[in-house]
């Protein structure tokens, strides 16, 4: 039987693990590509999907659109005890672009090849998605509660920054998060294997951190001319000038607490001391290696060019686009060092920014976290991290909630899991999905 039939046949005895390879598959096929320019399909059909997964249950579920075909959906389960605080546990229902040239399989066929389910979205994030998912109608079929009263989301526009999606739901309709003081969602509880000086040993990266946003547009201004004319007023040559200042400029490094953590417990684990030269031991980390790298300092870079129009014409602006990511406390210091390096010619547009986050790696819901992760994986460990990317949790945050990244995966070690968030070739294994299943269910549960 494929697991595109389990739910279907008895649903009675279903648990979450039975029906979340499906769900990912399901959602997967539904290409909800975010271009971050508003020409994409939009999570409608995908909300329309949850909302249908969710009725199918008896669950009624909210269908919220900021702008038409923008949606997000939110449901709300009663916990046992409703005099606790509540929690918010989101996913995003889009992904980001995908060229199905670049790919082994059709990036939007969810194929299922070598134990795992590929195609976009798999790891970011339709796997959760799936989890979360699996895990509501579970509770709706057995009549469980979560242990607390909580508010699930599948927000929208996550991968441009979250303006149609979080950060509208939180300006517009903050009500469904009243009393609700920490959240869960991605790009944490996933596993790497890392040697030890007994053998090996995996660890689940828990985000108790993560570093802001500063999109940037650099314009640089000049005098426009004949292309077979001496111009020392070149915009292009300008761009270029700031450019390679922002990319040649060394960012301080410093240790954040959550990374400060990471590195002396993961040294503990290996036997490599987190000194000077980090190098050795940020190799045994394998693909995540790029997540805690992107965590050491203040990052600044050129994702786009744009100047020009004709072969033989010298333009008079050209712009860049600069993905700056900075630590908790160095919005104010990332800014003016852009501005001393982009120097008297170049204006700085800021087009998207957001917070940075730092949670305690300590407290119940931590606590609860690394116990569902163990009574599953009894001999791993739990580590914080800082995430180098951003998620939904910063408009949560806005409200006062804390936020961590919870998605357990228990992983292949030979799988190269982090990089393909937005890379080619995403994919999940199956058993690691059934395995995050029973991870979140347990910490719904019990938290």
């Amino acid at each position: 039987m494929s697991h595109d039939d389990a739910d279907r046949t008895a649903p009675s005895t279903l648990v979450p693990e039975d029906e979340v390879a499906r769900i990912c598959a399901e959602l997967i096929r539904i290409d909800s590509s975010n271009y971050g320019d508003g020409t994409g399909p939009g999570e409608r059909k995908a909300a329309e999907y949850v909302m249908g997964e969710l009725a199918e249950v008896g669950l009624d579920g909210t269908l919220l659109e900021s702008e038409p075909g923008r949606a997000t959906v939110v449901v709300r389960l009663e916990g046992e005890d409703s005099a606790r605080p509540g929690l918010a546990v989101h996913g995003h229902l889009d992904v980001v672009p995908a060229n199905a040239a670049d790919w082994q399989v059709d990036p939007f066929a969810a194929e299922e090849r070598d134990g795992c389910i590929w195609g976009r979205g798999a790891v970011d994030m339709k796997d959760m998605d799936a989890m979360i998912l699996a895990n509501i109608r579970h509770f709706a079929r057995t009549g469980t509660r979560p242990a607390r009263d909580t508010t699930f989301v599948f927000f929208a526009d996550e991968e441009a920054g979250g303006t149609l999606g979080s950060h509208w739901l939180v300006d517009h309709h903050p009500q469904w998060f009243e009393g609700v003081t920490e959240a869960i969602s991605e790009v944490g509880g996933y596993s790497v294997t890392v040697p030890t000086p007994e053998g090996q040993q995996r660890a689940y990266l828990l985000q108790t951190a993560e570093k802001g946003i500063a999109w940037l547009r650099l314009h640089a201004h000049g005098r426009a001319g004949h292309g077979s004319v001496p111009n020392d007023e070149n915009a292009i040559v300008r761009l270029a000038a700031a450019i390679g200042r922002i990319a040649a400029h060394e960012w301080p490094r410093e240790y954040i607490a959550s990374v400060r953590e990471l590195l002396d417990r993961l040294g503990t684990m290996t036997g490599i001391p987190a000194g000077e030269d980090l190098e050795p031991l940020l190799g045994t980390l394998g693909g995540a290696q790029g997540f805690v790298r992107g965590t050491l300092r203040d990052t600044a870079n050129v994702t786009m060019l744009e100047s020009g129009y004709k072969h033989n014409v010298i333009p008079q602006t050209a712009s860049a686009a600069v993905d700056c990511r900075f630590l908790p406390g160095h919005e104010e210091s990332l800014m003016a060092t852009i501005r001393e390096l982009a120097g008297e010619h170049v204006e700085i547009e800021v087009v998207h920014r957001d917070v940075a986050l730092e949670a305690p790696f300590s407290g119940d819901l931590v606590e609860s976290m690394k116990q569902s992760l163990l009574r599953e994986d009894p001999d791993a460990a739990v580590l914080p991290y800082c995430l180098s990317g951003g998620t939904d949790n910063k408009a949560l945050g806005r409200l006062g909630i804390s936020g961590y990244g919870f998605a357990p995966l228990r992983l292949p070690a030979d799988l190269d899991f982090a990089p393909m968030f937005h890379g080619i070739d995403e994919r999940v294994p199956v058993d690691s999905l059934r395995f995050g299943a029973r991870v979140l269910g347990d910490f719904l549960r019990t938290c």
